[in-house]
């Protein structure tokens, strides 16, 4: 989650802000081998909150990315690294030991103690994991350098890339292998239990999996990545900040999720269908035998046909604690006072997924074909995607007038992305139009008095670019 102000587009460039940055830290002293990892962002194009609802998303990975370098050390201390971290006023340096990392709640609390360290606690996180549930670690402890020009707080999942790249450049240097589905799920570990942020594994799976150039296609039961889709040749994915900052861990964004599988928990109930609590899972989840603890397996027409006014549009938090007893969601609380939008919620759970799964196929087929027929039909799926944000809370009316700067200026369609609330707003255009969607951009921000990021691009995912073994005397021959 640190960032550069400058771009590290490939190793050489973070070869160099390492070999200038730990000149003064007395960094990667010893002679082991330095692991290096790199996880970029990613652009939610469909899907946002329905990766916690067991539906399909469709996820690119963009230019951007964070990157981690590892080393072992023969003492136990864990030393990090991170100068990017001072343009956001954060810590640049931060040190603990490994007996630090005996539970959760003392690498929480490590991480809390000064508000400046709070981006340590994904790093800390990972080594939790390694050490604790994978028994990793017995070599001692670890110096670990980071560097990013991937903005945090904006919706691209910077907090998924610098988890994925921790845990890839660690386990590599702790001697072992770590890629794949179980990759993406320690990342999602160590972003519900240590950070207590209520995320599916959207972002971490995409982060490992994708590719430049492609969408991936996931169903998250609780993670089956489909083949990749190549984005069709005269297609553009592009994204602007709308410079209104969220977070998986933000108030709407919780209020949303626990809608959701309240609205689950209601419906279970009047079907008579006991819901019981998953044994022997990683990450854990409630399940049942109907729908197996997936909201989004409820079909819209059964969901319109059956359950649909039988929801409340709103219920007090209070009243379903009386009345549902308990919440079936371990991430996320019921405020007794909040009003939780179950109606919307439920229906976005099921709509969402279906909308997902046409622009897929709609992408496929323009791809198959080569006509760009049907791009004028995925922009109007990707609006309704958009307007189904405000019905469950999270709209944003900074996110709204992007969206309609863009269809104003004859781009296909956009939408909010993400878990909603501000971030980015997706476009989806033709190519030839990047500079109408950068123009929508600067007159967006001239209003503002600031410069919106344009993320345009994309790059491979995680477990494409591997981990790159670096022998310590470059950094000598650098100083």
């Amino acid at each position: 989650m640190s960032s550069l102000a400058q771009a590290l587009p490939n190793m050489c460039s973070f070869k160099e802000q390492i070999a200038t940055s730990i000149a003064d830290n007395d960094l990667f002293p010893g002679e082991m081998p330095i692991y290096v990892s790199r996880a970029p962002g990613r652009l939610d194009v469909m899907g946002g909150n329905v990766d916690y609802s067991g539906g399909t998303v469709l996820q690119g990975l963009l230019r951007e990315a964070t990157w981690v370098a590892a080393q072992v050390r023969s003492d136990e201390v864990i030393r990090i690294i991170n100068p990017g971290g001072a343009q956001f006023g954060w810590d640049t340096r931060f040190e603990a030991h490994m007996s630090d990392l005996c539970d959760v709640d003392r690498v929480r609390a490590l991480c809390k103690s000064q508000p400046s360290s709070l981006w340590v606690c994904y790093i800390l996180g990972a080594l939790y994991f390694l050490k604790n549930l994978r028994r990793f670690g017995e070599m001692g402890g670890v110096d670990l350098f980071l560097a990013s020009d991937l903005p945090p707080n904006k919706g691209v999942s910077s907090s998924a890339a610098l988890e994925v790249a921790a845990l890839k450049a660690v386990s590599a240097a702790w001697g072992v292998t770590l890629h794949g589905t179980a990759l993406a799920t320690a990342g999602q570990w160590v972003e519900n239990v240590v950070v207590g942020a209520a995320c599916g594994i959207m972002d971490q799976a995409a982060i490992v999996l994708g590719k430049e150039g492609h969408l991936l296609p996931m169903l998250c039961q609780p993670c089956q990545p489909g083949p990749l889709v190549t984005l069709p040749a005269g297609v553009r994915l592009m994204g602007i900040d709308s410079m209104v900052p969220r977070s998986t861990s933000s108030i709407a964004y919780e209020t949303a999720r626990a809608a959701a599988f309240i609205g689950y928990k209601l419906i279970c109930q009047h079907e008579g269908i006991e819901i019981t609590f998953e044994q022997g899972g990683e990450i854990p989840r409630w399940t049942e035998k109907r729908w197996r603890g997936h909201l989004s397996n409820l079909a819209p027409s059964e969901f319109r046909a059956r359950y649909e006014r039988l929801l409340p549009e709103s219920i007090r938090g209070s009243e379903f604690l009386d009345y549902g007893g308990e919440h079936i969601d371990p991430f996320t609380k019921v405020n007794p006072e909040t009003e939780y939008p179950v109606r919307a919620a439920v229906r976005y759970a099921t709509e969402e997924n279906l909308r997902v799964q046409m622009v897929h196929t709609l992408l496929e087929s323009m791809a198959w074909s080569g006509s760009e027929s049907a791009l004028p039909l995925i922009g109007e799926i990707l609006c309704q995607s958009h307007v189904a944000y405000s019905e469950c809370g999270l709209g944003s009316e900074a996110c709204d007038e992007l969206v309609e700067r863009a269809l104003k200026s004859g781009v296909a369609g956009a939408k909010m992305t993400g878990g909603g609330g501000g971030g980015v707003v997706a476009f989806l255009c033709r190519s030839g139009e990047e500079g109408t969607v950068r123009a929508i951009a600067e007159a967006y921000g001239e209003e503002r008095g600031a410069v919106p990021h344009i993320f345009e691009g994309s790059s491979n995912g995680a477990d494409t670019f591997g981990v790159e073994v670096l022998r310590p005397d470059f950094l000598w021959r650098r100083r």
